[in-house]
Parts: structure tokens; sequence; C-alpha cells
């Protein structure tokens, strides 16, 4: 026993054992590895469903197979079951899609983080039993919050968020204050506050049942990343205490760190699981800093600045966004939630009649943080960094602080001036890109040229099931540090090219918008209402646009009673490099092209109607004789396309298809053609 404290308060021990933790982090994430009882060929599970996220066309059963293992099971005739039930399910196991879209959310990563490797289409589930006594004290309680209906109280009582509003959610994003919804340290002390006042009252010295409470909030919340770690954090200070082991805090998380990486080197992969380490350690290390000040509000200011500028690199290659503002306005909402909206919704949980008195500081919280999301002149867009610029930003951050710490504010220039700089970055990237973005069946494009010159979106897709403008589009623009479209172009009136269209206009600044030859049809007519409410000008039918030394020309032959026909054509030469973009122009009009345009020898081609057979004919393939052909086209997609016999055409090129390859780039450096792919 004296030799383990010993040990445990050897500054050497940790230093060795963060050291071991990274390589073998590096060593698990660089190849891989993981540990698994399943494989694609396994057909059946047997598990406890642990969680149910219900969607419009489909449940998300999380079903625990192992102490350390979750499938995901895909439930599209959406059966009658409940959390706790034991299970036994049928059905074609595949593994989890990672980001066909640079810079994007990875799911494959994220799953892995869960310790979730596989993901299961049900074909047939058997009910075993209905699970034990705390599954069904946890039922009681959700469905107790359910009927409540209020989505706050899932948010505080269950960490689940999913039931607020977007645009609300959105709100709290941009704010900055996303953290305060999210359970964490906050609401456990709060919790651990109520529990010892009550056992100080009935004079209980053991403190043993406030662990019991914390371990089945970890169990009630699906064991959320950061209530472990608050949680986790409470129980081992108390054993600290209780065994005089006089361990500091900052030795007791990283002892807490160390092991759930070892545990799971995945969790790198988990947003809430870096935040909430990486701002509680730089918490307790400028804890001084923090503790000088005896004002409530500046303690809170400078808790909120440390808090933001040592995420600033993990927003930046997470959101692509900061804003400065949410330094402050976290003085205004942290009170208004810790004091008053995450107390109200247990209150009510307890009390359900005063559901209206809650509703009534959540109305104001939510004007408020609304107001404070549309101002934008403090909120930038951070184009995504490289792992060098991720550590010159972390040597400013830890200087700063540091120098802070000596009461030397000066140097917090130095994280200024690389924001500005980082913010500015497209002025002096003489760079010229072309990404074709995967959103499944559908087209988008986008086009940037040199140091900012021009920012072109092509086409925008279409879903029905998936927010592709918010999801793919807007974040897809602003990891490349753009903050305005100059043109949004559309090559014809089809849902799948333009279905986005409103929804990017809504939520993304565009200056102009060009529309294809022939008249508007409902989806076309749809948008110029909202170009016109919103005074962006837009035109139709053009045949050149002139964008500084740029020029695209819009390959324009006649207007055809078929939309397709009608389609944008567009010639570009950009840096020495042919590009010619299709829409869904079809044989036809591929045809009135080399009878009216003197075209061959293209670079790259953006092959026309998604590779049906219907567009790219063998003639005018052979007569362009692109080098390069990407299709965009979804993952076994019900129309077949590709289609065989264009792929044939298109085999003395290279070809790209957003379906194998992901979203494709094309990066035009020093007059030199770089292709990158993002396969899923």
């Amino acid at each position: 026993m004296i030799r383990s404290k010993i040990l445990l308060q050897s500054k050497i021990f940790y230093l060795c054992l963060i050291v071991f933790t990274l390589i073998y982090c590096f060593i698990v994430l660089k190849f891989n590895i993981y540990i698994t009882k399943y494989n694609l060929n396994t057909k059946s599970i047997t598990g406890v469903v642990t969680n149910i996220k219900y969607k419009d066309i489909m449940n998300i059963i999380e079903v625990k197979t192992s102490l350390f293992e979750k499938v995901l099971v895909y439930d599209y005739d959406k059966l009658n079951i409940n959390i706790g039930y034991k299970v036994k399910v049928e059905g074609t196991m595949s593994m989890p899609d990672k980001n066909s879209n640079f810079y994007l959310f990875n799911y494959n990563a994220y799953l892995k983080s869960i310790n979730t490797h596989y993901i299961m289409k049900l074909d047939k589930l058997w009910i075993l039993n209905k699970g034990n006594a705390l599954y069904s004290l946890k039922r009681i309680i959700i469905n107790r919050i359910n009927k409540i209906d209020n989505p706050y109280l899932n948010t505080f009582i269950l960490g689940d968020n999913s039931k607020l509003t977007d645009g609300v959610l959105n709100s709290y994003r941009t704010n900055g204050i996303s953290h305060l919804f999210a359970l964490s340290g906050m609401h456990i002390g709060l919790i651990v506050l109520v529990l010892e006042f009550l056992l100080h009252k009935f004079n209980f010295k053991n403190k043993f049942i406030i662990i019991m409470v914390i371990l089945f909030y970890f169990f009630l919340t699906n064991y959320s990343k950061s209530i472990i770690r608050a949680g986790l954090l409470y129980i081992m200070l108390l054993l600290n205490k209780k065994y005089k082991f006089k361990l500091s805090t900052l030795k007791i998380l990283i002892l807490l760190l160390s092991i759930s990486l070892i545990i799971n080197p995945y969790n790198l992969y988990n947003t809430s699981f870096i935040f909430t380490y990486l701002v509680t350690i730089s918490l307790v290390l400028n804890h001084r800093l923090i503790n000088k000040y005896h004002n409530y509000f500046m303690k809170i200011l400078m808790t909120s600045f440390i808090a933001f500028i040592v995420t600033i690199p993990i927003m930046i290659n997470n959101y692509f966004s900061i804003n400065l503002l949410g330094i402050f306005l976290n003085i205004i909402f942290a009170p208004l939630v810790s004091l008053i909206i995450f107390p109200s919704s247990i209150i009510v949980f307890i009390i359900p009649s005063l559901n209206n008195v809650l509703n009534l500081f959540v109305l104001i919280l939510e004007k408020v943080s609304l107001f404070f999301s549309s101002i934008k002149l403090f909120n930038l867009t951070l184009c995504h960094i490289n792992i060098v610029v991720f550590i010159v930003y972390y040597i400013a951050i830890i200087v700063v602080l540091i120098m802070l710490n000596k009461n030397n504010y000066t140097y917090l220039l130095i994280v200024i001036i690389l924001i500005i700089i980082h913010t500015n970055y497209r002025l002096i990237d003489s760079n010229a890109y072309y990404i074709t973005l995967d959103v499944k069946q559908g087209d988008s494009s986008i086009l940037i040229l040199p140091n900012n010159k021009g920012n072109i979106m092509i086409d925008t897709g279409g879903s029905y099931n998936n927010d592709i403008t918010n999801n793919i589009l807007i974040p897809s623009l602003k990891s490349r540090g753009i903050k305005k479209l100059n043109y949004l172009i559309i090559t014809h009136g089809d849902y799948d090219h333009m279905g986005e269209a409103v929804n990017l206009i809504e939520n993304f600044k565009v200056e102009k918008v060009i529309f294809n030859c022939g008249e508007f049809n409902e989806l076309e007519k749809e948008l110029t209402k909202v170009l016109d409410k919103k005074k962006i000008p837009y035109y139709s039918c053009i045949k050149e646009l002139n964008i500084d030394n740029n020029k695209l020309y819009f390959l324009q032959t006649k207007e055809y009673d078929d939309e397709n026909d009608n389609s944008n054509v567009i010639y570009t030469d950009i840096n020495g490099y042919k590009f010619m973009f299709m829409g869904d122009a079809g044989v036809e009009k591929e045809k009135d092209i080399l009878d009216n345009y003197n075209i061959s020898d293209v670079d790259v081609i953006k092959v026309g109607h998604h590779g049906s057979k219907t567009s790219s004919s063998e003639e005018f393939i052979n007569e362009i004789n692109p080098k390069y052909s990407i299709i965009s086209v979804g993952k076994n997609n019900r129309y077949g396309h590709p289609n065989k016999e264009v792929l044939d055409s298109l085999k003395s090129s290279k070809i790209y298809r957003t379906d194998i390859d992901g979203s494709i780039l094309f990066n035009i450096k020093n007059n030199k053609l770089k292709i990158e792919t993002c396969a899923p």
C-alpha cells in the first residue's frame, strides 16, 4: 500500500504514463486495431437494448452484446420494443461508413469511440426478456419525462438534446454555449451539493449513497463521456481523501484520462470526450488565474476565456468557426442555465405542474440565444488546419496562459495575430481548387479561384431524407475558409441538382444566382421568390461569366423541350487546365456542342447525368478526350447509374466516382494538378 502511494505520487510515473498512453493510442489508431467478436458474415446477435433513436423512416437500436461492444441495428419496420429488453436479432451486418466529404463528421470513428464496430440491418427480432429492475426504473423515468413533454428535461436529466429544435440548438453552438447543455461537472456538482446537504441535514456521514447515485446517473445518461469524467473525478477525490493518497486533482485527471484511452483509444475521435478532459485539465492548471478574481462574474469570464482559448484548434477542425462573443455570453447564460434552467428541470420532473414556469424561463433563454446568434460580426469562419498549424496554435495558447498567470496580457497578441492570419488565409492562397462533393444521388461541386477571387458552387444536390445543406454543403464551404459564394450556378431545375438551393440561400451568403435556359419550373420559381425577398440578383441563359482573369463559358446551343438538355454546360480554363461540367445534358445537346464549339483534350469532365446511358456518347467522349472523368452518383442507386456502356466509353480516362471514391478534390498548385479522394 505504501509503495503504491509512493508510485502514484511520483511525477516520473505520470510522465511515463502519458508517454505510454500516447504511443499506445498512436499504434492503435494508425493501424486501425480493434477487438470484436463479429465480422461481416455474422447473421445474428444477442444483447440488451440500451438506447433507441427514433427517426422518420427507421429506428436505430443500440444493442449491447458484451461489456465493451455494441451493435447498431437499423429497424425499418419500427418494431415496438423498449430499452432494457434482451433481444436476439437476425440481419445483414456491415461496416459503418467513414466521412465521404473532406474534414466532415466521421461516423465510423465516432461509433468506435462508443465501442461500436458494426451496424446491422434488421430482418427478424425476438424479445427474450424485458430486462431487470434497473431498466424498469429507467423506463419509468423516461416515460415520466415524455409525458411532461419538455425537451429540457430530456437534456438535463437524460443527457439527450436531440429534442431541442435545430434552430435553437444551432444558436447555442453558434454562441459558444452548447457545453452548458451537455451534462458535465456542473450537473454532477449540483447533484452532489444537494445530496451532501441532505446527508448533513440527517447527520449521515457515509457518502456511499452519493457514489451509488452517481453510478446510477451514469446508467441513466447512457454513460455520457462528460458525466463519466465528472462522476469518476468526484469518486476518485473521495477515495483520495479517505485513503490519504495525497494526489492532486491534476494527477487524478491524468490517471482517469490515461485509463480511458487505454481502454478505448478511439475516444480521441469523440469531441465530447476531448472537450471534457481538455477544458477540465486546463481549468485545474490555471485555477490560480481564476481565483485571483473575487468578483463572481470576473471568475466566470476568466473560466470562459480559458475554456474558449484551449478549445480553439478543436473547434476549428470540427466546426470551422469560432464565436468571439461566446466568451462574454457565458457570463449571461452560465448563471441562467446552472442556477435556474437546470434546477427547474429537476423540480418539474418531481412537480410537473410547474412546467409552465420552466417554459417561461426557457422562452427567455431561447429568445436571447437566437438574438445573439443572429449577430454575425464576431462569428469567424476558419478553414481546416493541418497538424503543423494545429501544434503552432497550441504552442501559442500555452505561452499565452503561462504569461497570463504572470499578469502579462501582451502575449494575447500572438493568438489574435494567428486568428487574423487564419481568417484571411484565402487571400494569400494562390491555389485553385475544384471539388466534387458526395451528395449521394445528386450533383454539387465547388470551384475555388486563387487568392479569394471567386467562390462558385455548381448545383446543390437534393435529398428528401437528409439535410445536405447543413450537413455537407455549408461545412464543406467553411472547411475551405469560404465565407460567401460569389455565384450559385444551377445547371437545371431537377431536384437532385437544385433541391437544396432554398435551404442554402437561407443559411449561407450567396451574392448571385445563375439559371439555365428555358422556362422556370416549380422548383425554380420557388427559388426566385426567396431570391426576390432577399434581393439577390439572378440571371438565366447567359453565355459567359467573367471573374477576375477567369472566364466560364456557358455552351448554349438552342432551347430544348427537355429540361436535361437545357442544362447549363460550362467550360473553363483554370491555370492551363480545362474543365467541363455537363449537368444532365443528353446526347442531342452533346452533338450540338460538337457542331458549334471546337473543344478537345479536356483535362477534367464532370460526366453528364450521373453516367446515364442518355449522356456521354462515344462520339462526344472521343472528341473531347478527357484525362479525368468524374461521375457523381449514389451508392446502389435505383437507376443503375453509371451505365456500363458509358464506363466503357470513358475507359481511356481515369474515372472517379463519388459512390466509390467519395468527394474528389483537384488542386492546381504551381501549375501542377494534384488529385485527392475521400473514400467512405
